[in-house]
């Protein structure tokens, strides 16, 4: 199947204002801490894109739970294929993963209940599945008590999106990669970077897949557009509509905000919205969201901790653009709006290159008490332009690299098992201070240290813009190496 290449036009032609969208892109810049990229479609074109440099148009970004409906969409193929049916019993499919007695409850438990995320269960047996020793999840999601009836009580679980992933692997033998790109990535002309896998070779059903933002987008228009691309039915319109529709409420019990995104209802793994709309989402601010309405769809990529106001934004600034008909071409503001989406950045701090306590630390190993990330020794290697950060991170050595004028791009394996894109900065914050910014550029994580010189030692103050766990972390203390072993 061909793929059709998504035409740009202006906005006016597809009934929005520029001057609006440059509002729209101000509030962004002005009001979101981490606004990574994002593509607006209307009417099937492409109105505006733009990424805030080091993001860029031509690279992949972490998708978190928003990997969840393109879970929802492989089992939905295999429906429509008839190799399964959402009432069927979850527990007919894993006969080998299941304990010799099991409860009513989960025998009780159907497909449905999985995607709705409706299992039954009290707490998430997420973080107990995905723990076990023998790294087999899709048993440790079925050892959990389920102490409730399926299907009346949500509860968000990424287990859960596991084990349809795990399902769909089962009846198809196929990974979901593989599974989906002949029917969905191939036909949309996606080209998934990575999507990881869990200790058993089953694709992770809750997280792990990386796409463009543009691709994210593509597959929002698939869905506007009810399964049917470039004049063919991709996926069946019918399970759409199931998917995107309220399946389960999502309100807590009293749950007083009735104006919120998180209690609309829930679908197929994906969420309702308001003002008629729906969504894949994922943490720190990764969204595909549909406006069936307006008949348009808007992908973006952020690093923020608060999720809310970037809907909110959505909603304040680009939901009252949208005008029903063409309107006539604003070159003025056009242009406005261009020059804005080409300098789009994310500022780097201040920079000061010049300290007296350069010459002094450079090169020097410091060797770090105990500490929560894993750094065993530190040096900095100092010039005229910027600073390298070498550290011994548990028994991996790793360097990255840092600019005091903008950002030095590059690579880096710090703080992660594999290399990926790594945008430095460096800047000496006070005569003895070096502040390293660290950012990994395709996931929304930003890593920054403080690093106080102090005669023979160095205390290192480390934090994270984001993350999901701590945040903030206790300084640490390191100490100079001897000279002689310094090497």
């Amino acid at each position: 199947m061909s793929t059709t290449i998504l035409q740009c036009t202006s906005p006016e032609a597809q009934g929005i204002p520029s001057a609006k969208l440059l509002a729209f892109v101000d509030t962004l810049d002005r009001t979101i801490v981490e606004p990574h990229g994002f593509v607006l479609l209307r009417h099937g074109s492409i109105v505006a894109k733009g990424w805030w440099s080091p993001h860029s148009e031509n690279l992949p970004h972490m998708l978190f739970s928003l990997t969840k409906s393109f879970v929802s969409t492989a089992v939905g193929f295999a429906v429509f294929e008839g190799r399964l049916s959402i009432d069927d019993s979850v527990t007919s499919f894993f006969p080998d993963k299941l304990s010799s007695r099991i409860s009513r409850n989960l025998a009780a438990m159907r497909v449905r209940d999985l995607l709705t995320m409706s299992t039954g269960h009290a707490t998430d047996p997420t973080p107990s599945a995905t723990r076990r020793g023998d790294g087999d999840w899709v048993k440790g999601f079925f050892a959990a008590p389920v102490t409730l009836e399926p299907g009346v009580q949500f509860l968000y679980n990424s287990a859960a999106s596991h084990v349809l992933s795990a399902l769909v692997q089962k009846v198809t033998g196929q990974t979901l990669m593989n599974y989906l790109t002949p029917r969905l990535f191939a036909p949309l002309g996606i080209h998934p970077e990575s999507w990881e896998t869990d200790p058993h070779g089953i694709t992770i059903g809750g997280w792990g897949l990386m796409l463009r933002t543009e691709e994210v987008a593509r597959f929002g228009q698939l869905l506007l557009q009810r399964g049917a691309w470039n004049g063919q039915q991709v996926l069946p319109s019918a399970w759409v509509m199931q998917a995107s529709s309220s399946q389960v409420s999502n309100r807590g019990p009293g749950a007083s905000e009735p104006e919120h995104d998180w209690n609309q209802g829930y679908g197929f793994q994906f969420w309702r919205c308001r003002h008629g709309c729906y969504r894949g989402d994922g943490a720190f601010g990764q969204f595909c969201i549909v406006f069936p309405e307006q008949d348009a769809v808007l992908a973006m990529n952020n690093g923020v901790a608060e999720m809310h106001t970037v809907l909110n934004a959505v909603w304040d600034k680009l939901l009252p653009a949208f005008e029903p008909a063409m309107l006539p071409e604003d070159p003025d503001a056009q242009s406005a709006l261009r020059d804005r989406l080409s300098s789009l950045g994310l500022s780097a701090p201040p920079a000061t290159s010049v300290s007296p306590v350069a010459p002094r630390i450079n090169g020097v190993a410091y060797r770090m008490e105990p500490n929560e990330t894993g750094i065993d020794t530190l040096s900095v290697e100092t010039s005229a332009h910027g600073c390298t950060l070498c550290i011994r991170e548990r028994k991996k050595r790793v360097r990255a690299e840092c600019a005091y004028e903008g950002w030095h791009l590059g690579d880096s394996s710090i703080f992660g098992r594999e290399t990926q894109p790594l945008a430095g900065h460096a800047a000496w914050i006070q005569p003895d201070t070096l502040r390293l910014t660290l950012r990994k550029y395709v996931t929304p994580f930003v890593v920054t240290f403080d690093l106080a010189f102090k005669t023979d030692q160095v205390v290192v103050k480390p934090r994270m813009n984001v993350n999901l766990g701590p945040t903030e972390f206790p300084s640490v203390r390191g100490t100079a190496a001897p000279a002689r072993s310094r090497h």
